[in-house]
């Protein structure tokens, strides 16, 4: 007995492999990953910073301060931890909460890599979220890093033509 088969023929046979395609040239790719690196071992330090600062702050009520006058004393204060409560030193730069504020903007610019590397590649979501999560666990950015970094270049080597061109 005769099979009967569809009229249109199916591109892509059942076991034959997809086309990879991205979303950008190989040195768009390229450059996207560069970035993305820099902003997760940026982003990852401040991380650690931020953590240690915190464990300064809230397990031993110590602030990091940079110049201003002792509280206590009078003398003017050089550099290090002084009490938080009540204030440790009057008029000096609080390199603690620096520390807060600039990983906090530079979280902000590693999310934009993140995305930027993401829609190149053509990720599912799940992997943008964990992406994400590299500059909030402390860390999770350098492993992540590495895996991403390589898996990226494996893809570029395995599918040269896939690359869009403009």
């Amino acid at each position: 007995m005769i099979e009967p088969k569809p009229a249109i023929q199916p591109s892509n046979p059942a076991g034959a492999a997809k086309k990879r395609r991205f979303g950008g040239t190989e040195a768009q790719i390229r450059s996207a990953l560069k970035f993305y690196k820099v902003m997760a071992y940026l982003t990852g330090a401040m991380l650690l910073l931020l953590c240690a600062e915190l464990v300064a702050r809230y397990g031993f009520g110590q602030y990091l301060f940079a110049g201003g006058t002792d509280a206590l004393t009078g003398q003017p204060f050089g550099f290090g931890f002084a009490e938080a409560e009540p204030k440790g030193v009057l008029g000096g730069f609080n390199v603690s909460v620096t520390v807060l504020i600039v990983h906090g903007w530079m979280y902000v610019v590693y999310l934009m890599s993140n995305f930027r590397l993401w829609t190149l590649m053509r990720w599912p979501f799940a992997k943008m979220i964990l992406l994400a999560l590299g500059g909030v666990v402390p860390f999770l950015s350098f492993i992540v890093e590495k895996k991403f970094h390589a898996e990226v270049e494996a893809e570029l080597a395995a599918n040269p033509q896939a690359a869009s061109r403009y």
